[in-house]
């Protein structure tokens, strides 16, 4: 049920989230693969890792790219892809439709690529973790793009569980977490979002990469889960 001896691909895999997956399948005895659009991230990640972790420069965008990525990567167990550009958010009227697709074009479009050229290296018994967000399920005004894509995600999770049976695919759905994803924000807004969000949830904090990247071991050890989503929110879709 462990990761010991397996190869572990994460696209978006040297920063937050994706960056604490590979650490957590790292110390799990896997071998891990990061991959992110910026060569001085994939050095810098390589730094952490342990020694035997692979990194390469990905547009996930790309489509060719991708394609060309998984060619060189060769067979492996698990597919986690967690790329994705700082959130969009704003109104309808006041957001450029291209804008709106080009934010979708690493966190869904990447993804269908990388599924699409990635999934037949998979090796028997491996899986697929896709990454939402809760915006799909409790979607808040100014987040129209962003709850459109998380319901887009889950969508997807589920026809790949069944289109690509008996590969295994899921998908996490983060809430509020101390990652880049909030970098283009001013500090004092992301802190005073943190401070909000700690207040309003359960767990009276906002959660940290390493405790949602468990969520994606659990999925890539969990061989009974599939079509699965997975909510690490700290009860934030109750409140």
């Amino acid at each position: 049920m462990g990761l010991q001896g397996q190869r572990v691909v994460v696209i978006g895999g040297t920063a937050g989230i994706g960056f604490a997956v590979a650490e957590g399948a790292a110390r799990e005895g896997a071998r891990v693969v990061v991959a992110s659009r910026r060569r001085e991230n994939v050095d810098a990640a390589l730094k952490v890792l342990p020694e035997g972790a692979e990194g390469q420069v990905l547009d996930a965008s790309d489509e060719d790219a991708v394609r060309g990525f998984f060619a060189r990567v060769g067979a492996y167990d698990h597919l986690v892809y967690t790329a994705g550009d700082s959130l969009l958010l704003g109104s309808v009227a006041g957001t450029d439709t291209a804008t709106a697709r080009n934010f979708l074009d690493t966190r869904l479009w990447g993804a269908y690529a990388a599924v699409k050229h990635g999934a037949g290296s998979i090796r028997p018994g491996g899986s697929v973790v896709l990454t939402t967000g809760t915006a799909g399920r409790r979607p808040l005004p100014g987040s129209s793009v962003a709850s459109a894509l998380c319901g887009a995600m889950e969508s997807l999770t589920r026809a790949l569980g069944v289109e690509l049976a008996p590969l295994r695919v899921n998908v996490v759905s983060p809430g509020v977490v101390r990652t880049e994803l909030w970098r283009e924000l001013p500090e004092a807004d992301r802190e005073g979002l943190y401070r909000s969000s700690a207040e309003s949830l359960p767990v009276g904090r906002v959660g940290e990469p390493a405790e949602v990247a468990e969520a994606y071991l659990y999925l890539m050890r969990g061989g009974y889960s599939t079509g699965s989503v997975v909510v690490v929110d700290g009860g934030g879709t109750l409140v």
